[in-house]
């Protein structure tokens, strides 16, 4: 399940909602009064595929059975770039599902998405029992026009029988203590290239994307007033200098052509799940995935580890979120549908142990079905850990992102001298591009 941007498609997707968001925002659609019948067709367009088609299949048919006058077509297998574009064509689907928060400053101030607004207030829909997190990323400067459909926290999963082997008997909960794992657990070739690692550092390795490692350093994306904080927060010096050094030890060469031979992240050839790399950064979703290709696998989760031991329990939060496209055909279906996915508890509950995602609701967060597996529940944990932070809304989405990522991929690979200089600079071209996105 693709919880964030994938690197392949993250500039793209950028350029389409930067396009899409050139039209004139709409004027809001007249709403049906309270207690109207909603009656009709209603398209679902979302990314899911497979075994986790069939889950979100199963739930919109629930919801078929209580809403018999609605009919729902799903589209499977459309990412943010397919719904962006056919948005900016005029022909969007009624209800969007996106597997990135960040998009949601675009969608709301470019009015690809509507503002919700005056259907929570209709249907008297309590915000205050969604999690706050989840409320603080489908909103931007005070427009909602996303709702969330569960979320993902970001931890650590180990390879017990690589712990084992290598003396170790718990997860390693400092940055420190990471590297230190890191090098006992690698295991080289006779001619000195890498056979096991113990943690595969690159940036653009699955998961490792900068936003999902700051919360180890606490480090901040912006500025109050909207800047980019990357060369002036000393946070980012702390992450990038640590994972510089591991790289180093391993050597940027060797981890490259090691990585060139893994496996897909989400097939069954991925690289944690072979046995490959000892400790992975991944979130609560992995689970599904190992319990369905690596059944045999060994494992433990923990948190993401920190660099101030005092802020160890925490990791990155996300999720994916549902919104109704301006140009859609039957908007008050759509909110039905929206309602139903994000605000009924059994629905959100019947989702999340599908999907094995995190719930949104704070009822179906405490559901003692989905609290007795332990693993789970540990994402559960981080999910609601204080030391937890997420990647801030943008009007220019997700471009900050993608521009740093540009910087430490550079950075890593020994192009960047000077990192001071460096960050300097890449506060710059973020700025430049947050500027023109906006």
């Amino acid at each position: 399940m693709n919880k964030r941007i994938p690197h392949a498609l993250f500039a793209l997707t950028t350029a389409v909602i930067v396009a899409a968001g050139c039209t004139p925002a709409p004027k809001e659609n007249k709403i049906a009064d309270p207690g109207t019948e909603v009656s009709g067709t209603v398209e679902l367009w979302h990314f899911f595929t497979e075994r986790e088609a069939d889950a979100i299949a199963q739930v919109v048919k629930d919801f078929a059975n209580s809403h018999p006058k609605i009919k729902v077509t799903v589209k499977p297998g459309q990412d943010d770039s397919k719904v962006t574009q056919a948005i900016g064509a005029g022909n969007g689907p009624d209800v969007g599902l996106s597997y990135s928060t960040d998009i949601v400053g675009k969608f709301c101030s470019s009015g690809a998405w509507v503002d919700l607004k005056q259907y929570i207030d209709r249907d008297k829909v309590d915000l205050a029992k969604l999690n706050a997190t989840t409320r603080s990323y489908t909103e931007f400067q005070g427009k909602r026009c996303a709702m969330p459909f569960l979320a993902d926290a970001y931890g650590m999963f180990y390879n017990k029988d690589l712990f084992a082997k290598a003396g170790l008997d718990g997860p390693p909960k400092t940055l420190d203590e990471l590297t230190a794992y890191a090098k006992k657990l690698t295991v080289k070739n006779p001619d000195g290239s890498l056979k096991t690692v113990g943690f595969l550092p690159l940036y653009d390795f699955y998961e490792n994307a900068a936003a999902h490692l700051a919360p180890a350093v606490g480090a901040k994306w912006l500025t109050d007033d909207g800047k980019s904080a990357v060369g002036t927060d000393p946070a980012w010096k702390t992450l990038l200098t640590w994972q510089k050094s591991l790289v180093d030890w391993y050597g940027y060469d060797k981890l490259t052509k090691f990585r060139a031979g893994l496996g897909d992240e989400y097939s069954a050839d991925n690289a944690f799940q072979k046995g490959q790399v000892a400790i992975n950064i991944d979130a609560e979703y992995r689970l599904a995935f190992v319990k369905d290709q690596a059944p045999n696998l060994k494992y433990g989760v923990a948190p993401i580890p920190a660099a101030d031991p005092a802020k160890y329990g925490g990791g990155y939060v996300t999720g994916n979120i549902l919104g109704i496209s301006k140009n859609a055909k039957n908007p008050e279906a759509a909110w039905e549908l929206i309602k139903y996915l994000t605000t009924d508890d059994q629905a959100v509950i019947k989702l999340a142990g599908l999907l094995k995602n995190i719930p949104t609701t704070t009822a179906a967060i405490a559901d003692p079905g989905l609290q007795s597996d332990a693993n789970y529940k540990t994402f559960i944990d981080i999910f609601s850990n204080p030391n937890s932070s997420t990647t801030p809304p943008s009007a220019s989405g997700p471009a900050y992102q993608e521009t740093f990522g540009q910087f430490l991929n550079s950075y890593q690979s020994g192009k960047v001298k000077d990192l001071d200089a460096g960050l300097a600079d890449a506060d710059k071209q973020i700025n430049s591009v947050m500027t023109l996105g906006g």
